[in-house]
């Protein structure tokens, strides 16, 4: 196979290059992994209408969320165990995106912990929180989160119970001892167990994090700290409004990759609704199927202003460790200023809704 020439090429490199566990366990999403491909094919069945004779020459691709100034419209998403893609794991993506210009948020579940990730980053950095039932532990890992500089924290709120994820059955997953969560690891809480009869992440999600979580919860979340709180995992108007009520200052239309209730509906397509229902009063950023320069451009026409990407900087990390992490990064962001030149923007303000065709 000649060298990777976009974000696809990477996957099927990484399907030869990781054990079938383990890219099973970042590719699969659940059930039949039906939401896994409409994220993908419902971006697809959009369709752009570029301006003419617009003057490009100079294209700026910065965005400004919560008053910070970011390179890019393009953040890696919160991913686990970076570290079975690649030993430099959640190291070498950062100083990755670092390279590239982009926004990296960190994962409660990184295999890393929050002050290296942090001592690593050169750019921007949010941090994803899971909330355990331990909340003095919650509470840590946000005082921590903000002591180490990082600048907003993503509430994961779709994870009561782990999606059926029917590969990692298969292939009995487990997450090798060696690659402990470090965030939370003096809690005790730092290895998955391998499971009997239940593959170790759904058991650590129904051992540790709090299934009861609500929106009161996401209230004494924000009441914690000064910093932005958004919630991940939103899908409906009506759940973005409530976050908003609660004290959030934004949200992530987000399926969580198709790995959590199959069939649900594509993040693209909930993203119209929610961008509706925030109105202007939150920021709204798109988590899930974005594998294209002009799959950012439709998402910030629909109104979200960022968007996550996730499967593909793994693919990369698989690949070649930081230098690949930087090539998935670095096409991506040439395609999408590709697009921009050919829809006539010279900067992500003028990416705006009459861009898609009706």
């Amino acid at each position: 196979m000649g060298e990777p020439v976009n974000l696809l090429d990477f996957e099927d490199y990484a399907k030869q290059l990781l054990p079938r566990m383990v890219f099973d366990y970042f590719a699969c999403g659940a059930g039949a992994g039906v939401t896994v491909q409409a994220n993908r094919s419902d971006f697809d069945h959009l369709r752009l209408r570029p301006r003419a004779l617009v003057g490009v020459g100079e294209r700026d691709h910065s965005v400004t969320i919560f008053g910070e100034r970011i390179p890019s419209p393009i953040a890696v998403a919160p991913m686990a165990f970076q570290r079975m893609a690649h030993l430099d794991g959640e190291l070498a993506t950062v100083r990755a995106m670092g390279e590239a210009g982009g926004l990296f948020v960190a994962s409660t579940m990184a295999t890393y912990s929050m002050e290296e990730i942090a001592a690593a980053a050169t750019g921007p950095k949010w941090f994803q929180l899971y909330v355990f039932k331990d909340r003095e532990l919650t509470k840590s890992l946000v005082e921590r989160a903000a002591a180490a500089g990082y600048t907003a924290i993503e509430v994961t709120g779709d994870v009561p119970v782990m999606g059926l994820r029917e590969a990692d059955m298969r292939n009995g997953f487990f997450v090798p001892p060696e690659f402990s969560i470090r965030n939370v690891e003096a809690a005790g809480y730092g290895n998955l167990p391998p499971g009997d009869g239940e593959i170790g992440p759904a058991l650590y999600t129904r051992c540790r994090f709090d299934a009861d979580l609500n929106w009161k919860d996401i209230e004494w979340l924000c009441s914690l700290t000064k910093l932005p709180v958004l919630v991940k995992g939103i899908l409906r108007g009506d759940d973005a409004l409530k976050a908003l009520e609660h004290g959030c200052r934004g949200v992530v239309v987000s399926n969580h990759g198709g790995r959590q209730l199959d069939t649900a509906i594509s993040s693209i397509v909930a993203l119209p609704e929610v961008v509706d229902a925030v109105a202007g009063r939150g920021e709204v950023i798109l988590d899930g199927g974005i594998r294209r320069g002009t799959d950012i451009i439709k998402a910030l026409a629909l109104g979200a202003r960022m968007v996550q990407v996730g499967r593909p900087v793994i693919w990369g990390l698989a690949h070649h460790g930081q230098a690949g992490a930087l090539r998935v990064l670095t096409l991506l962001r040439q395609e999408f200023d590709n697009a921009m030149a050919l829809c006539g923007c010279r900067n992500t303000a003028a990416i705006t809704g009459d861009l898609i065709a009706r």
